[in-house]
């Protein structure tokens, strides 16, 4: 179960967890040119900064699997509708990224390539081995480039739209870890929660929407702290919900 778009890390089990990692790559294929500087690629507006090594480490333990996207989200944000405007992102946060001003046949391309393989693989994996619950991980930047005054002091945000059974659960365990947590912070899932919004929320099934400030998972001792948590949080919140 993998291909250019995604691939998938561990062994997923029924009733056990599955990560889904829409932003955890930078790759941008050969025969694409986005027209930006490459070291750009290493920036937040290409990658979740820091979840390689937690996706990783977390899929090595047994009852744990990942759906990993292979692509940065400057190919294609796959946490995007499919018709959504930033799905090909022309700007990001005051960068341009000129090769993204493509044509209506370049983008299908993109969609077939890309979008519709990832969504069709991780419905298929979620039908074959449903998990008892989903963790949707990502990073967030500590600071804007465009917007350098606003604060974004929260260790991790914990987002959600309608479903918040998992969220409700997992909060108090963070605040308890000494962790300043955002409850629909530093955005809404309410206005951003695409992928799990279509195979979460459509689908009734329980998951966990968490975003790490990447300044704590920069290095392998970020990572392995932060994978240690999640694990046990994540099935503390699993048991929970069955329960």
């Amino acid at each position: 179960m993998s291909g250019e778009a995604f691939h998938l890390l561990g062994t997923p089990r029924f009733g056990g967890i599955l990560i889904v990692a829409d932003h955890a790559s930078n790759h941008v294929p050969d025969d694409i040119d986005l027209g930006i500087d490459p070291a750009m690629l290493d920036a937040h507006i290409a990658v979740d900064i820091g979840l390689g090594g937690i996706v990783e480490a977390m899929a090595a333990r047994a009852g744990i699997a990942a759906h990993v996207a292979r692509i940065s989200r400057l190919v294609c944000d796959l946490n995007r509708e499919e018709h959504a405007p930033g799905l090909f992102p022309e700007t990001s946060d005051g960068h341009a990224i000129p090769g993204n001003r493509i044509d209506a046949c370049a983008r299908e391309h993109r969609l077939e390539r890309f979008f519709r393989p990832y969504h069709h693989g991780l419905a298929a994996l979620l039908d074959a081995v449903p998990p008892a619950l989903i963790l949707s991980l990502h990073s967030f930047t500590p600071r804007l480039a465009s917007d350098p005054g606003q604060q974004r002091p929260w260790h991790v945000g914990v987002l959600y739209n309608q479903d918040d059974r998992a969220a409700r659960i997992a909060i108090p365990l963070l605040e308890a870890e000494g962790l300043m947590v955002g409850d629909q912070l530093p955005y809404s899932g309410k206005v951003l929660n695409a992928t799990m919004n279509r195979h979460a929320e459509a689908e009734g099934r329980p998951y966990l929407g968490v975003e790490i400030r990447q300044d704590l998972i920069g290095d392998a001792a970020g990572q392995a702290e932060w994978a240690e948590r999640l694990a046990w949080i994540c099935n503390k919140v699993a048991l929970e919900i069955g329960g």
